[in-house]
């Protein structure tokens, strides 16, 4: 498990070049503020857009995700900590402002790069 990235994957990296080929311009790993350690995965700082890719097995996805058989207890409250992170995360930037959005690792590339390109680029209200 330790050889998994936490960035650079590939779901991320399909994203990304599909976001800087359509122009936009973007941070990766942002910090979140006001937590040391958690990062936004792509962050659109001028806009306060903050976009995670998440993986099916680690944030539990409805369609993909999966539980090992061993040590079921352990893994459980691990993937269960996991979302509530998430949760925490996302109202945690929601309040200073930022729009979060989430995407799944299966999800088409060019429809997430799609659904990004509209938010950022959405004229200001």
């Amino acid at each position: 498990m330790s050889a998994l990235r936490r960035r650079d994957n590939v779901p991320e990296l399909a994203v990304r070049r599909r976001l800087h080929a359509r122009g936009l311009r973007y941070r990766v790993t942002w910090p979140v503020p006001g937590q040391r350690r958690r990062t936004i995965d792509i962050a659109f700082t001028r806009a306060r857009v903050a976009v995670y890719i998440d993986g099916c097995f680690w944030h539990g996805c409805p369609l993909h995700g999966t539980m090992p058989r061993s040590n079921t207890a352990w893994w459980e409250a691990k993937l269960s900590a996991n979302r509530a992170r998430d949760a925490s995360v996302t109202s945690q930037l929601e309040e200073l402002g930022w729009t979060v959005m989430r995407f799944w690792e299966h999800e088409s590339p060019d429809a997430v790069a799609e659904r990004i390109y509209a938010v950022v680029c959405a004229p200001a209200m």
